[in-house]
């Protein structure tokens, strides 16, 4: 366990903050952290190992702690019964399947060696045989062939049943699923997501060690974790407050089986009651928030806004900001569109990509290559780009770090959110929207509820039917026409003040002290020196 003397403490109290990934690529996550601390708050932000270590670092004054999160209740209950009544040939698991086919390969493959062994011997060649004549390899061949037909015919059902299982969709899950959630209403994720407590029993102790005086808990999954350590140290004694950080709305979530979308609600639902203070990212989803959680009071909300002016240490040693049509290969006059994010087939890009062939002159930046191994989904994109042959306007471009987007990007005439309608898309100010208004760029947006309505509000852009092509080139159009009276949205006084982090950051703030007001801000340290982003 840590000890309570490894992060000194500072006068504002200290903060743990609790995320379930690995830090690295949750710019949220990151900012809220080094900014909670630049405002004098001693932080520790807890995340997910990718291994079996620890890893430590620091995010400004910040520290960073990656702990190891075994998963022994990851596998269903259903993946430990056995098949029987359902598919009474399958095996009792797919790993008895996996060594029963590899076993009865390994028998056939001894009995051609013991036969070729005869041959080779027979022919004069080194060594000798091993019993392999074809009278005495009759009877163990046939066999072998009939066990291996057994094998793969049960190693096939055994195979089928883990499919039909692993939806949970079957009429005795949905029958099964329906009655704990009758039951046992929001403790039924005990029963159906039972994995939720590996990250309870990984982070406890490591939380009440450190005696925080606010849990800042992001997501949903977090949000249980917080809950439970506060929980724990009211009961013994200190009034720990807990901020939950709402990034999406999980009824909203695509669910992986049967049982994970109820089982996720009910934990989230157990254990918003404990919440002192929600934020959240939009105010269309501090509403539903408000309404699905009978709250006292509506979210506050912290918008996804870029860093306008990094610290120094964030900037150490980064490349200058590239020159975005220098990587295109086109000139100042060429139409240039810019879109950043990955790949996949709700953002909408085939809309992108298929508007090229209705606009001959225009290039898209494609900012959208990872690090490391690309999306699943850019090689049937390349493969769309082949087809219709605008490869030589479609430009697949490196990410770059956050705080460099909006610069990388100003030199396009107007950036384009292609979103598929889906119910986390409806809710969300990305940051990516954030950013491009940071570029001062005309956007161009589907009709997803949030979004759209900002930029029909703001005048910064134009708005088209999600997965309409047509729609999508007259709105590009129509911006490229006229790219000046789109940028003037961003005059507005204010605007682009609010829209970044440096602003959102006193929100939060706000909350801290206001949860915590013996902590006055006036104890905070000063901040880092700052850093020119646009260096």
């Amino acid at each position: 366990m840590e000890s309570d003397s490894t992060t000194r403490h500072k006068p504002r109290g200290r903060v743990v903050m609790l995320v379930d990934n690995g830090v690295k690529g949750d710019s949220r996550v990151q900012k809220a952290a080094r900014s909670a601390a630049d405002a004098g708050w001693d932080v520790v932000l807890f995340g997910v190992s990718p291994d079996s270590q620890k890893h430590s670092w620091k995010l400004g004054s910040a520290e960073v702690r990656l702990i190891p999160k075994p998963t022994p209740l990851n596998p269903r209950r259903h993946d430990m019964r056995r098949p029987f009544p359902r598919r009474p040939l399958a095996y009792r698991s797919p790993q008895v399947a996996r060594y029963r086919v590899q076993a009865a390969k390994a028998w056939r493959s001894d009995l051609a060696f013991r036969q070729a062994s005869v041959k080779a011997a027979k022919a004069g060649h080194p060594g000798r045989s091993a019993g392999g004549s074809t009278a005495r390899l009759l009877v163990p061949r046939l066999s072998a062939k009939v066990y291996s037909k057994w094998v793969a015919l049960r190693a096939r059902e055994t195979t089928d049943l883990q499919k039909r299982r692993s939806m949970l969709d079957a009429r005795v899950d949905r029958t099964t699923t329906a009655m704990w959630q009758l039951l046992m209403k929001e403790r039924a994720w005990r029963r159906l997501t039972p994995n939720l407590w590996d990250f309870e029993l990984a982070f406890a102790k490591h939380i009440d060690a450190l005696k925080p005086d606010l849990i800042h808990a992001h997501d949903f999954k977090m949000l249980g974790v917080g809950a439970r350590a506060a929980v724990r140290a009211r009961a013994a004694g200190r009034p720990v407050k807990l901020v939950w950080d709402a990034h999406e709305y999980v009824p909203g979530l695509p669910p992986r089986h049967g049982r994970w979308l109820p089982g996720h609600v009910a934990w989230e639902k157990e254990h918003a009651v404990f919440a002192d203070a929600v934020v959240t990212v939009s105010p269309a989803l501090a509403e539903l928030l408000k309404e699905g959680h009978d709250l006292a009071e509506l979210p506050t909300v912290v918008l996804n806004a870029p860093v306008l002016s990094p610290a120094a240490d964030e900037v150490a040693g980064a490349d200058p900001v590239p020159d975005l049509r220098e990587l295109c290969g086109v000139g100042a006059d060429t139409p240039l569109l810019a879109y950043v994010g990955g790949i996949n087939p709700v953002r909408g890009v085939e809309t992108i990509i298929e508007g090229l062939t209705l606009m001959p002159d225009v290039h898209v930046a494609m900012v959208s290559v990872p690090p490391g191994k690309p999306y699943a989904a850019t090689a049937t994109i390349a493969k769309l780009v082949d087809e219709l042959g605008v490869g030589d306007r479609v430009h697949f471009l490196p990410f770059v770090p956050h705080w460099q987007v909006a610069d990388f990007v100003a030199p396009a005439d107007a950036a384009v959110s292609p979103l598929h309608h889906l119910a986390n898309h409806e809710l969300a100010l990305s940051n990516k929207f954030f950013e491009y208004a940071q570029a001062r760029l005309p956007q161009v947006v589907s009709d997803i509820r949030t979004m759209s309505e900002m930029v029909r509000s703001t005048g910064q852009g134009e708005v088209f039917r999600a997965q309409d092509t047509e729609d999508y080139v007259r709105a590009v159009k129509a911006v490229l026409a006229d790219p000046e009276r789109y940028r003037a949205a961003y005059d507005k006084p204010g605007l682009l003040e609010k829209w970044t982090w440096e602003a959102q950051a006193e929100i939060l703030d706000g909350i801290y002290s206001r949860l915590l007001p013996d902590r006055p801000k006036a104890a905070a340290p000063a901040a880092e020196p700052r850093a020119d982003a646009h260096a």
